[in-house]
């Protein structure tokens, strides 16, 4: 009997956050596995293709705060959760990305009614906001919530060392473990040989003769846009190149050096990734930005905050990692700016290039991530077995193996 799965976001991967592409990687990974898996999310967005054993389950849901504020958090209606509490019955394993959604929530109480395990992937700790009430709110619910969530669920995983270190203290009941999300290198990968640089640089709108600094996210607080707008005016002749949609919209700069991008997606965004000549990535309270990982692949040299270059230590010879001052915008942009023109100047050789996609492609695989997530369902079902039910659970290794030719990892 096929191992079945619940798997339960606040979106689905099309309305583009960090959390919900890593759960459509995972989605599609699980395809390949002999299981049924149902994906729960918000109806905001559209879910993505279904398949005989994979179908997803669209909740009606308000989005208006994140509309109001930027706060991603859809609101669902009482017939969803209803929706939700049935599919937790059918489940063997219920996965849940993050805690502090209704719906995660709503889900994690129904398992536990239910005896139903519970894996929590939890992505990110604290988001350190400037306003001081939803900070402290942040803080609340993560101990409120989150903590007691994670003591009770049967297995976590966490994102990065970041995250996880967040959380020291929790009295878990099993060891958590880290699994790094994947990259698509087949997609995210340098410039091809022979490749016109300056043709594609035309096509995306982008100068053949300035140094282009990019940014790859949603256009929201955390993400350091303050920090960036602060670059980008200190320093007219770099081109800023920005990749995402949010309230805080670069466009309302009025920059004549600011291009936006909002609708780039695989192969679209990775030219805009081999377009570029740096990555500038300010922000805070992230677990380990996927954009991160891209940046890599494409080969770019990339700043970020300190905490995210913490994400992983194998990461520190490739990224440059700063501190960003608490209540200075100005003075952090200052500091990235320094990092910015120190590697421009110093600019990036074919090896290095090289070395930086080579890293990703060796240490950051779907293939091996998602192999990694099975395991640990593997573990949750043979306790249910124990207990009487039977379930089967094969392997990637011959999906993964036939279709190396034409694919490198999941996508």
């Amino acid at each position: 009997m096929k191992t079945r799965i619940l798997m339960v976001t606040h979106y689905f991967g099309s309305h583009q956050g960090g959390i919900e592409i890593v759960a459509e990687k995972i989605f599609q990974g699980l395809q390949h596995a002999q299981c049924e898996v149902v994906w729960a999310a918000a109806d905001i967005t559209p879910p993505p293709r279904q398949t005989d054993c994979c179908r997803t389950l669209r909740l009606p849901s308000s989005n208006r705060l994140e509309g109001l504020t930027g706060l991603p958090f859809p609101v669902p209606a009482i017939r969803a959760l209803r929706e939700l509490h049935r599919e937790v019955a059918r489940a063997d394993v219920v996965i849940l990305h993050d805690c502090l959604y209704a719906t995660n929530v709503a889900a994690f109480l129904s398992a536990q009614l239910r005896r139903v395990p519970v894996l929590i992937v939890q992505h990110i700790g604290a988001v350190p906001y400037k306003n001081v009430l939803l900070g402290w709110l942040m803080k609340l619910a993560n101990r409120l919530v989150t903590r007691p969530m994670l003591s009770r669920a049967q297995r976590v995983v966490f994102i990065s060392g970041v995250t996880k270190r967040y959380f020291d203290g929790v009295a878990f009941r099993h060891p958590p473990t880290v699994i790094f999300n994947g990259v698509d290198t087949g997609i995210f990968r340098p410039l091809p040989h022979g490749e016109d640089r300056a043709a594609m640089r035309h096509r995306l709108g982008l100068p053949a003769d300035r140094p282009v600094a990019l940014f790859v996210g949603r256009f929201v607080e955390k993400k350091g846009l303050a920090v960036l707008r602060h670059m980008a005016a200190m320093e007219p002749r770099i081109t800023w190149a920005f990749a995402g949609w949010g309230r805080l919209d670069p466009r309302s700069w009025t920059a004549g050096n600011v291009r936006v991008y909002s609708n780039l997606r695989g192969e679209t965004l990775a030219e805009l990734y081999q377009a570029s000549d740096v990555f500038v990535l300010p922000s805070t309270g992230e677990g380990f930005p996927l954009v991160v990982q891209e940046a890599l692949a494409c080969g770019l040299p990339v700043v970020c905050g300190a905490e995210t270059a913490a994400a992983d230590d194998a990461m520190a010879a490739f990224v440059r990692g700063l501190a960003l001052r608490a209540r200075d915008d100005e003075g952090s942009a200052s500091d990235f700016l320094a990092r910015v023109h120190e590697l421009l100047d110093r600019g990036s050789n074919a090896e290095e290039v090289k070395q930086r996609h080579e890293f990703v492609r060796q240490r950051y695989s779907w293939h091996r991530a998602v192999e990694e997530y099975l395991e640990v369902v593997r573990a949750l079902t043979d306790c249910q077995s124990a207990r009487g039910k039977t379930v089967a659970m094969p392997g990637l290794v011959e999906h993964f193996s036939s279709s190396a030719n034409t694919r490198r990892d999941v996508s």
